[in-house]
C-alpha cells in the first residue's frame, strides 16, 4: 500500500500530533487544574500587594526615610535606622561572600579532581543551600559572637547573612563556569596559555554574567531574612543607626524594623507604619532582581 505524497504524509503525521486523544485527553484537566492553581497564586498575590500599597502608600515620604523609629508618635516614626542598617549589611554581605563563593566554584570547577572527596563536598554544599536560616543565625552565635568575640554587632549579622548565601552562590557560580565551552579551555591552553591564565582571562569573564546574576538573586534572599540576625542581635533603637565601616557596632534591618511595627499596639504602627515598611523592602527586592536581569540579558554570550 503506498504512502502517498511527502505533503501529505506530513499534514497526516501533523494531525496525528495535534489530535487530542488517548493520553492527551486525560492530561489536559490536569493542564487546566495547573493553570487555575497558578492563577489564584497570582490573584492571592496582587490582592496582598494591593491591601499594602493602600496601608502605606500614605505613609511614604521623605520624613520616613530620615526619621528613627523609637519615637512614640505613628505619624513621626520612620524607618533610617533599617534603611542604614539593611545597606550596611548587603555591602559587607556581598564583601564576604562574593570572592570566597566565587573562589570555591572557581577551585571545585577548574582545578579539583574527580575524587570521593571532592565528590562529598559537592554534596554537602548543594544539601546546605536547604539548611533554614535559623541554623545559619545559631551558627554564627556560638562561633563568631561568643567563641570569635565579635559581640552582637553589624559584622555578626553580615558574617550569618555571608554564611547563608554561599553556598548559594558556589551552585550558582559553578553552573555559569560549566556553561563556558571546553573549546575555550583547549584552544587557549593550546597557544600556551598556562591553568591560571585560562581561567582568569578567558573562562572567568564569559561567566561573569551568570555569576553577577546568581550573586545578586542570594543577596536578595538575603535581604529579606530575619531570624538570623535576629539570633545574632539586631536591635530596634536609635543606636542601631549604622554603615559599613562601624564594624562591631549594633545594627538593625528592614525586616527586623517590620516587624517591630507590627508588634506595637497602635493601628498607625501596625498597618501604615509596617505596611510602608514592606513597600520599601519589596522596591529594594525588586531593584536587586531587576538589575540580575539586566545583567543576564545585557552581557549573556552566546556561542
Amino acid at each position: 500500500m503506498g504512502l502517498g505524497t511527502p505533503e501529505k504524509s506530513a499534514q497526516q503525521v501533523t494531525s496525528d500530533m495535534a489530535a487530542p486523544r488517548g493520553r492527551a485527553l486525560i492530561e489536559r484537566p490536569f493542564q487546566w487544574a495547573l493553570l487555575g492553581a497558578t492563577l489564584l497564586a497570582l490573584a492571592l498575590l496582587a490582592a496582598l500587594l494591593a491591601d499594602v500599597l493602600i496601608d502605606g502608600a500614605g505613609r511614604l515620604s521623605w520624613d520616613f526615610f530620615t526619621d528613627y523609629s523609637d519615637s512614640l508618635d505613628p505619624a513621626e516614626t520612620g524607618i533610617r535606622t533599617g534603611l542604614t542598617g539593611t545597606m550596611s549589611l548587603m555591602v559587607l554581605t556581598a564583601a564576604i561572600s562574593f570572592p570566597i563563593g566565587v573562589g570555591a566554584a572557581v577551585y571545585l570547577e577548574e582545578y579539583a579532581s574527580d575524587n570521593r572527596f571532592t565528590r562529598l563536598l559537592q554534596l554537602n554544599i548543594a544539601n546546605l543551600a536547604g539548611v533554614p536560616s535559623v541554623v545559619y543565625g545559631l551558627l554564627t552565635l556560638s562561633a563568631f559572637v561568643y567563641v570569635l568575640g565579635f559581640g552582637r554587632s553589624l559584622l555578626a549579622g553580615a558574617m550569618a547573612l555571608s554564611l547563608l548565601i554561599l553556598p548559594i552562590i558556589i551552585v550558582a557560580s559553578r553552573e555559569a563556569l560549566r556553561a563556558v565551552p571546553q573549546s575555550i579551555r583547549n584552544g587557549a591552553l593550546a597557544l600556551g596559555a598556562t591553568p591560571l591564565q585560562v581561567t582568569s582571562r578567558q573562562v572567568l569573564p564569559i561567566a561573569l554574567p551568570g555569576i553577577l546574576t546568581g550573586t545578586i538573586l542570594a543577596l536578595s534572599r538575603a535581604i529579606g531574612e530575619s531570624a538570623p540576625i535576629l539570633v545574632v542581635g539586631a536591635v530596634f533603637s536609635r543606636r542601631a543607626d549604622t554603615w559599613p565601616w562601624e564594624l562591631f557596632e549594633p545594627f538593625g534591618a528592614l525586616p527586623i524594623q517590620i516587624f517591630n511595627f507590627v508588634r506595637q499596639p497602635e493601628p498607625g504602627f501596625q498597618i501604615e507604619a509596617a505596611s510602608a515598611g514592606i513597600l520599601v523592602l519589596l522596591a529594594l527586592l525588586l531593584t536587586m532582581n531587576a538589575v540580575a536581569i539586566f545583567l543576564r540579558n545585557r552581557y549573556q554570550k552566546r556561542f
